[in-house]
């Protein structure tokens, strides 16, 4: 394994997004033990470890969610404290997690812009709080169009009539249409069946020619290699390597994660 530092691959470009040294504990149990990491603009950067390793925390450190105990976050070359999610949301940070957080009764437009609805101009908005439906359909149908997405076209149709790969692919939108500067991706296909997955593949590859930096956690190794420009391993905590596709294979990954191998066996 040819990279194990996170400034490999980087070709000089300044980070997005970096976070180094940090820590987060949760009593007497560590989390995370000095992580450094860094995504650059157009790379889809993944982040693999097993149960425990860490990725949820360090994501929920990144974004907002958790205050980490030490350790310094920098986004786009100035360090930053994000006071919760929606501060990290307002720069241009958008989060799919597992769960997705996508609200099954309302129709596509309103899960593109939940939180940020649009109201009627006048006392119509200001005054009795009505929402603009007709602008948030048109707008919603052109950010969907403009992110090449054409299994969800109805904006009127109601999310939970639509299939796992679709509700995967509207909560992708809804990140991709505001996360002007990251995406964070939590296992976005963990249970998706192999069509509907590759749907959300490919427009995390049209995302990432796009310029927008991504940071894609999953298990899926093959995925992985054919997705991730680098690959950040944690492990009980900490960072043990930063490998690439190219120079890496499957099988010494997991031997870092698990801890089958240890950078001073390289």
């Amino acid at each position: 394994m040819s990279e194990t530092l996170a400034n490999a691959g980087s070709q000089g470009k300044m980070p997005v997004l970096r976070a180094k040294g940090i820590w987060k504990s949760y009593g007497r149990v560590a989390a995370l033990r000095g992580v450094d990491i860094e995504v650059y603009p157009g790379e889809v950067l993944g982040l693999v470890g097993d149960n425990g390793a860490g990725k949820s925390t360090l994501i929920k450190c990144l974004t907002g969610a958790e205050y980490p105990d030490s350790g310094t976050i920098s986004f786009e070359g100035e360090e930053v404290v994000f006071h919760g999610p929606l501060h990290a949301h307002q720069v241009g940070i958008e989060t799919v997690h597992q769960t997705l957080g996508v609200a099954p009764q309302l129709d596509i437009a309103s899960n593109l812009y939940l939180g940020r609805e649009i109201r009627k101009k006048g006392i119509l908005g200001a005054g009795l709080r009505m929402l603009d439906l007709s602008s948030m359909r048109r707008q919603a149908a052109q950010k969907v169009a403009d992110l090449g997405i054409i299994t969800i076209q109805d904006m009127t149709q109601a999310v939970e009539t639509l299939s796992g790969g679709q509700r995967q692919a509207v909560a992708v939108a809804r990140a991709a249409a505001f996360g002007s500067k990251v995406l964070i991706l939590d296992e976005p296909t963990a249970a998706l069946g192999v069509r509907e997955s590759g749907q959300v593949h490919k427009l995390i590859g049209a995302l990432r020619d796009r310029g927008l930096p991504i940071i894609f956690i999953s298990h899926n190794m093959p995925i992985l290699w054919e997705l991730a420009d680098r690959i950040q391993i944690l492990r009980l905590g900490r960072r043990v390597a930063v490998a690439t596709p190219g120079t890496s294979t499957m099988e010494e990954v997991v031997a870092l994660m698990t801890g089958a191998k240890t950078m001073q066996e390289e």
